[in-house]
């Protein structure tokens, strides 16, 4: 099973101040690999990968790619920082088309985009319908990397990205980045999507978004953001739910995951008991998931419940240390605080993609 990863990163100064007025350095940044790529707000990157073979492979070329630019931006005084949110609040410049047009129709609720890095992860399309519904039943997994409490300054969640993304947003937008429910044929999900897009469509009109223009931006492919989505153009199965993370900490994850993907192919994914079994891996009725995930993005691994939700389902919890458990502040984050984090999470950032390597 061939694997990619998108990782989104933050990009701050020598003080800890997200880097937004550098524009000519930041595209030094984006200038060191074709893998490295602008997100829609000037401090984030996106870091990708090609193709994998598997966890050994995506280790080396993430881990490469990371440490160009890692190496490029240290000698421009700037540092990559993996928290899911930037943990204060700051006044953010959409840089892209699309990303002017999502807020012509989102308006105020694209700040909780604005604020968000995350990982993205692509499996190769196999058994469609076993995976779209094992992954969807895996979105308490981001647990294992939850890597910021705090989001414009006040203590959320563990992932306080997840919880804005999904919950924080006006009804109308909530199904286009909240986690669906499983479904029976491919079609099924096919028709969802068909339905999503439409009225997409229609609120672009609303907004004042001629149809050329919309066509131009917007696909069926990406028009919805859900923690889970059928890529027909890669072609990949994406899993979208977890924070960005130190780089070991989602190659192990990744690993993890691809270990349990590819036994879709020869085993059923049926509803009912969980846990994986010779024959069939078991995953839990919608509700009861649902609960889980909250529980996952409210507490993360600190919840007993999820803990052993995910020894179940097969992931070895305690090799994972998300960064959200270590942050220990109260309800509000004093700036200067958040800035100290940024700069000492960067710092093990650094570390992490050279132990990364260190282990070839």
């Amino acid at each position: 099973m061939k694997i990619g990863v998108e990782a989104e990163y933050w990009i701050i100064d020598e003080s800890g101040e997200l880097a937004t007025e550098t524009g000519e350095l930041l595209n030094e940044l984006l200038d060191v690999s074709e893998y490295v790529v602008p997100e829609f707000v000037a401090p984030l990157i996106e870091v990708q990968t090609a193709p994998v073979s598997g966890a050994e492979e995506l280790r080396r070329e993430f881990g490469r790619t990371l440490q160009t630019v890692c190496d490029v931006a240290e000698d421009r005084g700037l540092s990559l920082v993996p928290l899911g949110t930037p943990l204060t609040r700051e006044s953010l410049e959409i840089t892209s088309e699309r990303g002017r047009l999502l807020q012509s129709m989102y308006g105020d609720d694209m700040e909780y985009a604005m604020n968000c890095a995350g990982t993205h992860v692509h499996f190769d399309r196999g058994n469609v319908v076993r995976q779209l519904n094992l992954l969807t039943a895996l979105d308490p997994a981001l647990a294992l990397v939850c890597s910021s409490p705090y989001i414009s300054g006040n203590r959320m969640a563990c992932s306080s990205r997840a919880a804005v993304y999904r919950y924080e947003s006006h009804t109308t937008f909530a199904r286009y980045r909240d986690l669906w429910e499983y479904v029976e044929t491919e079609g099924q999900w096919e028709a969802r999507i068909d339905e999503q897009y439409h009225t997409l469509q229609v609120l672009a009109r609303e907004s004042g978004i001629d149809p050329e223009t919309f066509g131009n931006y917007f696909h069926r492919d990406d028009t919805v953001l859900t923690p889970v989505r059928l890529r027909h153009k890669s072609p990949t199965v994406e899993w979208r739910a977890p924070d960005t993370a130190l780089p070991s900490q989602i190659v192990r994850l990744v690993s993890e995951m691809t270990n349990l993907l590819q036994q879709t192919e020869y085993k059923e994914v049926t509803i009912g008991e969980t846990g994986v079994r010779t024959e069939e891996i078991g995953i839990p009725p919608y509700a009861e998931l649902r609960e889980l995930s909250e529980e996952a993005i409210k507490e993360g691994v600190a919840s007993l419940r999820v803990q052993d939700y995910l020894t179940t389902m097969g992931f070895d919890v305690s090799r994972y240390h998300p960064i959200s458990q270590r942050i220990e502040n109260g309800w509000t984050l004093p700036r200067e605080e958040a800035l100290r984090l940024r700069r000492e999470y960067a710092d093990e950032f650094e570390k992490d993609v050279e132990a990364l390597l260190g282990n070839a």
